[in-house]
């Protein structure tokens, strides 16, 4: 019997230890992991310059996270089919679901009609884009560890990739594209007693005749709100901030009008509420089928000191004093770090939403560890709060910088640019002012630069630089020779 224990506890460690020794399946100059939308437009980035890459995704499919969620299937990134326009710069301006490519037909407008498409179009769209552009996608493969490779320097990274097979890969650059899905779970007393976002039943019938509370106020809880408040008694809301409109705050990922329905009943006197409190001050207490809510004050008592919640009577001023049949916790996602050893890990951000996505240099590149990047959703530390990175009609932009980035560094290809006289100018800027995409959904984070050269007399223009590395222009750019 001992005997037997003992394997059992030394198998992890061999495995782990013939990960170590093992020699890879094969060597990239760049691995992606996650292919999503932003792994995908890397991917197609990588392609179209013919660099050694590999995209690893963990399910059989592109754009796997779009097969569960949003839950309720709407998407809420526009699909503006018609502009009145003919210029495709400026129509991609208003379409927020597609990627860049040279093939128009792999635009979303020719997938659905609806302003707001089923979450089921944007899959489709995606394996189309893989297939259509043949992108060297590895399916079925979860990566589950990342760590510095035995041979790397201080300046000159390599990685060690291992799979849920125990295979492993090496890898010269590492492009993180997998997105933040996992969960926000503070924890609350009595949270056993709610269900997540995840998990959730969307069939309404669940909720006929139902009370219900919400935890969270983000689009993801008005989502569910909107799905079933034709079939719910009430809706109660409760989260530690103020409800941030994004028509009022100009920020995409503030709640959309889309899904505010809740806040029509709320404010016309139907029953449905909002409520500002801690989440984390929150206690569940179950009792005869029904959930009873409890507020922890400042000196850690409750409204309800026994777990049993008899009451001679209810506390009147306390809006949440009726019990809820269904608690349903919509708290947002955040970035999952585990798949990174301790050597390497980065960081989490601070400031606005700690912890929600790694901690990133300007360039898209994790703090402190030479080759290891990020694109998509989870570089959104950067410009968070700020633009559109953090969504497909911002990041398919950031994505393109990181891999030009790349090809400066890497490779010593130049940054694109175009030149002319002075004199033709100020046309070139109107122009762009009036046409360009990038730096329109990525305003304060790319920008247009312009180098005068040979006495003022000519120009060369840049797009879509990022902001922040204009102090380290001529290094990041590649352009060794102008004066700026």
């Amino acid at each position: 019997m001992l005997v037997t224990v003992a394997l059992v506890l030394l198998l992890p460690m061999q495995l782990l230890c013939e990960s170590q020794t093992q020699t890879p399946v094969f060597t990239k100059d760049y691995c992606v992991v996650g292919a999503g939308p932003s792994g995908l437009q890397m991917g197609y980035f990588f392609e179209q310059s013919n660099r050694d890459y590999v995209i690893f995704e963990r399910s059989d499919t592109a754009g796997y996270f779009y097969t569960k969620y949003p839950r309720h299937r709407k998407l809420i990134s526009i699909n503006k089919r018609h502009t009145g326009k003919t210029n495709k710069e400026f129509n991609f301006r208003h379409d927020w679901n597609s990627l860049i490519s040279h093939d128009e037909s792999l635009q979303i407008k020719h997938y659905s009609k609806e302003f707001f498409p089923h979450a089921d179009v944007m899959v489709q769209y995606l394996k189309d884009y893989a297939e259509k552009f043949q992108l060297n996608i590895q399916y079925n493969t979860n990566i589950v560890n990342i760590k510095r490779a035995p041979d790397s320097s201080r300046d000159a990274t390599k990685f060690i990739v291992l799979d849920q097979r125990n295979q492993t890969y090496e890898c010269r650059n590492m492009v993180i594209s997998t997105g933040i899905f996992t969960p926000n779970e503070p924890e609350f007393k009595g949270m056993e007693h709610s269900v997540g976002y995840e998990d959730m039943s969307i069939d309404t019938d669940d909720y006929e005749g139902k009370t219900v509370l919400i935890l969270g106020r983000g689009n993801s809880a008005f989502e569910t709100a909107d799905h079933i408040i034709a079939s719910t008694n009430l809706i109660h809301m409760v989260a530690r901030s103020r409800i941030k409109l994004s028509w009022e705050t100009h920020y995409v990922g503030d709640l959309r009008a889309v899904n505010n329905g809740l806040l029509d009943t709320y404010q016309l006197k139907s029953l449905d509420g909002v409520m500002e409190a801690p989440v984390e001050e929150i206690k569940l207490v179950k009792k005869d089928g029904k959930i009873y809510v409890d507020i922890w004050d400042e000196y850690g008592n409750t409204n309800d000191s026994s777990d049993s919640h008899d009451k001679s009577e209810p506390i009147d001023n306390f809006s949440a004093r009726e019990p809820y049949d269904a608690v349903l916790r919509c708290l947002g996602f955040k970035f999952d770090f585990s798949i990174f050893d301790d050597e390497i890990r980065p960081s989490a951000n601070r400031g606005k939403n700690p912890g929600k996505y790694p901690h990133l240099k300007d360039d898209y590149e994790a703090t402190g560890v030479p080759g290891l990047f990020f694109a998509g959703t989870n570089s959104h530390s950067v410009d968070y709060k700020l633009s559109a990175g953090g969504f497909i009609h911002g990041f398919r932009y950031t994505a393109r910088a990181l891999w030009r980035l790349l090809e400066v560094r890497n490779h010593g290809v130049a940054w694109p640019s175009v030149s002319g006289p002075t004199t033709n100018l100020l046309d070139q800027i109107i122009k762009r002012v009036n046409e360009a995409s990038g730096i329109y959904q990525m305003f304060g984070v790319l920008g247009d630069v312009i180098v005068l050269k040979d006495g003022g007399t000519r120009y060369e223009y840049f797009e879509e630089f990022p902001v922040k590395l204009i102090p380290n222009f001529k290094e990041k750019a590649g352009d060794r020779k102008s004066v700026v």
